[in-house]
């Protein structure tokens, strides 16, 4: 049996002995929190990492029944920050050095069957510890808390210890078991589709450490059609089922060559961005609903095929996602560019064995990472963790995130962070100048990032800079077939330490704010694909935020095959994608001419004649009055003397045109075309009122094994429906019934965008939450909260 303990945890920010012997009628002075929790909840920015490093305590009261006397008891810990002790009445039971993956403490010998009992954990979050990834900086907040569900399983003598299943493509199948078991233990089981119909059975058999089947027409897994297969085995002894075990996976088979990643043979080009597991305020602490959602931002709203968990495993709620999506995953163990001694290489190690084996049985992962990210060079230490990881699981390449060239290559993959791109060079490295082997496989796991920070604010011609970046390095990685992919720097903003970020302790890197709100960087990556319509401009065609009022290049990103412009509803021209960016599936459309055929309709200009006043208009944006080339100077006179377009002339040309300077009314209207048929639209209209638009991922909360959470994203907009980023209104938050705030009450927009976070409180019922910008009236979000249901059916409170 599997019992929630999430509930009823008191939580102080000290640690002391004697607190493992206080009576419960004492414990009321401590902080009664629910899981997952952090130590600290932060501000959005202009935090103090010293904040969350400390050592605390965790207590809660457990009942053990009687009747369990005789069997084995344990409690499963998904993650705890940063070191944790387990103490069970008084007595320690165990000490576990990782922050980022599982474990077990078995409390049986320490129990009191009947009885109350009490259970401890001693959390050290203090970044001293000697352990991965501490001892250098830090390029991310490593919060604390008991920032995963914890869990208490019952189970008899006899049970599984651990399952993993090989899939392969072509339906053959390994099963690998580990577990506790008598002489006398059969075991059985069925292998179900996700419609749960047989595919395979498997009879009744004495305990075996490995099976090998070949279900009948297995569908693989893949990107489009991510097809999950559960493999259901019972434990019988004397005819009596002692255990039971249920492992979700996916039949396919990855591989690198010196030309690419291959998915079930057939080659496929990644394309994702590396992830933190933070939120603003809460840290690391979420439950699985925002683990979720960050996949499902990932896949469907940023058209990503792959993500990299950055800098470390992260969790199984999300990466159970990334199954059900069809997200390729790059996972690695804890560390960033530090080696410490040899007492935090064997950490490393058991880093390795604890992430291989809790997260081999997700298809999602396709590469393991072996190496500290960006560290130097160390045989002796990664030929022993490329050894473990190969030696638990061989189905998978190794990789090791380096930011050296010609570096010793011991893993299977080269993965190299390339931040060459500066804006007027390559987007990125060729393969053969970097990796010290050209026949192994070869990607790319950061790029742009620190390079080009930037914020929802800032100004128009940075905001587009930023996203022509990461399409710059897109299109080279396209051209070149022998890399296998890149990993962008990164998803979204986060919280960081002092030595790093924008001075208000953020990294402004993301494509995405910290409420996961897009940046227009975001539009490069969901242009990608094909299955929303995607259409994002660069410029809100103001001139007056541009300099000397000249709009300059607009850019468009969309999946359309090509783009129409209306100025005042009267047609402009069409624009095809760039071939500057031909590495791209959908290369942005750059619109360098805003007066297209205006001036052989509204003019009456013939051909020839229009192209040459453009020609001079534009002229004078580039280069001033003054300051023509002879050959426009000449182009000049010749529509003098043929045309009788004197200076004058020009001079209104240019200000209908081209300036617009006191124009009263300007429109704009872009529409993205594909197979003959609008997709989308946008437009841009003269500021006439704003409006806040309110989006919550979620209406329907439920408190289950843990609290649930709603993510509730805002922005101001203006009658188009365009995002106004330079308002920066202050917001009021307050909710009511069963529902609270995961942050203050009291916030602002940031170039036109906020977010919040609402919490279950343990009950059911409506919950409100009520949204107020300043000048506006209120807004109302109402949640139907459901208790002990959906999203992990079957748990047991105790």
């Amino acid at each position: 049996m599997k019992y929630s303990l999430n509930d009823d945890w008191f939580f102080t920010r000290y640690f002391d002995t004697e607190l493992m012997t206080l009576p419960g009628d004492q414990w009321e002075n401590f902080e009664k929190v629910r899981l997952p929790h952090s130590v600290q909840l932060f501000p959005r920015n202009y935090c103090n990492e010293d904040d969350y490093q400390m050592v605390s305590t965790y207590m809660r009261h457990l009942d053990i029944k009687k009747e369990w006397e005789g069997k084995n008891i344990t409690l499963f810990f998904e993650g705890a920050a940063h070191e944790a002790t387990v103490y069970c009445n008084g007595q320690e039971i165990c000490r576990h050095g990782c922050g980022y993956t599982a474990f077990e403490a078995d409390i049986t010998d320490a129990v009191v069957f009947g009885g109350q009992n009490t259970v401890a954990v001693r959390l050290d979050s203090r970044e001293s510890l000697n352990v991965p990834p501490f001892g250098g900086q830090i390029d991310y907040l490593t919060f604390g808390g008991l920032y995963r569900q914890v869990w208490l399983l019952v189970r008899e003598n006899s049970h599984f210890k651990d399952v993993f299943v090989r899939a392969e493509m072509d339906g053959m199948m390994e099963i690998q078991i580990r577990g506790v078991h008598t002489e006398n233990t059969v075991i059985r089981g069925h292998v179900l589709d996700r419609e749960k119909k047989e595919a395979a059975a498997i009879s009744e058999r004495p305990f075996a450490d490995k099976i090998v089947l070949k279900p009948e027409n297995i569908k693989p897994w893949t990107l489009s059609q991510p097809w999950l297969y559960t493999l259901s085995l019972e434990m019988v002894r004397d005819g009596a089922v002692v255990d039971s075990l249920n492992v979700r996976f996916g039949f396919r088979t990855v591989a690198f060559t010196d030309q690419g990643f291959f998915l079930n043979g057939k080659r496929c080009k990644l394309r994702g961005l590396n992830r933190h597991q933070s939120w603003p305020y809460m840290g690391y602490g979420v439950p699985a609903r925002g683990q979720r959602l960050d996949a499902d931002i990932l896949k469907r709203k940023l058209g990503c095929n792959a993500v990299r968990t950055s800098h470390y495993p992260q969790s199984q709620d999300f990466i159970d996602r990334c199954d059900e999506l069809g997200l390729l995953v790059f996972t690695e163990i804890p560390g960033w560019q530090h080696i410490g001694d040899e007492a935090w290489k064997n950490q490393a190690m058991e880093n390795v064995r604890e992430m291989v084996t809790q997260y081999r049985n997700h298809p999602s992962i396709f590469m393991w990472g072996v190496r500290i990210n960006e560290s130097a060079d160390d045989d002796e230490f990664y030929e022993r963790t490329n050894a473990i990881a190969r030696s638990l699981d061989p189905s998978r390449p190794t990789g090791g995130v380096r930011c050296i060239k010609n570096s010793r290559l011991l893993e299977d993959v080269y993965t190299y962070n390339d931040f060459v791109h500066s804006g007027h060079n390559a987007g990125c490295e060729a393969k053969k100048n970097v990796t010290s082997d050209m026949s192994k496989g070869y990607m790319i796991t950061e790029y742009c990032g620190h390079m080009f920070p930037t914020k929802n604010y800032d100004c128009e011609e940075h905001r587009t800079e930023h996203a022509l970046r990461h399409a710059r390095v897109l299109a080279d990685v396209g051209k070149n077939r022998d890399i296998a992919g890149s990993f962008g720097w990164c998803m979204f903003d986060y919280n960081t330490h002092r030595d790093f970020g924008s001075g208000d302790r953020v990294c402004y890197h993301g494509v995405m704010d910290m409420f996961r709100n897009p940046k227009l960087a975001a539009a490069v990556y969901a242009s990608q694909q094909n299955k929303t319509p995607v259409l994002e401009v660069s410029s809100s065609m103001d001139i007056g935020d541009h300099p000397a009022g000249q709009l300059g290049k607009v850019i468009v990103f969309t999946n359309g095959d090509f783009v129409r412009l209306y100025k005042n509803d009267e047609y402009v021209g069409s624009y095809g994608p760039s071939p500057a960016y031909g590495g791209m599936k959908h290369p942005p459309v750059i619109i360098e001419d805003t007066v297209g055929s205006l001036l052989e309709r509204k003019e009456g200009y013939d051909q020839k004649t229009a192209r040459m006043v453009k020609d001079c208009l534009y002229g004078v944006v580039k280069y001033g009055p003054d300051g023509l080339p002879k050959k426009l100077r000449l182009k000049m006179a010749w529509l003098l003397a043929v045309k009788h377009i004197d200076q004058g002339k020009m001079r209104e040309l240019f200000g209908k045109y081209i300036g617009g300077w006191g124009e009263k009314h300007r429109t704009w209207r872009f529409e993205a075309v594909r197979g003959g048929q609008v997709i989308a639209v946008r437009e841009r209209l003269p500021f006439e009122g704003m409006i806040l638009d309110i989006h919550s991922d979620t209406k329907v909360l439920v408190d289950g094994p843990a609290w649930d959470m709603a993510t509730v994203n805002f922005s101001a907009r203006d009658t188009c429906g365009n995002v106004l980023n330079y308002c920066q209104n202050g917001i009021s938050l307050r909710t009511e019934g069963p529902i609270e705030l995961c942050g203050p009450a009291q916030t602002s927009l940031c170039g036109g965008w906020g977010g919040c976070y609402v919490r279950t409180v343990g009950a059911a019922g409506t919950g409100r939450l009520y949204v107020k910008m300043e000048g506006m009236e209120e807004k109302l979000v109402a949640f139907t909260v459901k208790k002990g249901e959906g999203v992990n059916d079957g748990f047991n409170k105790i």
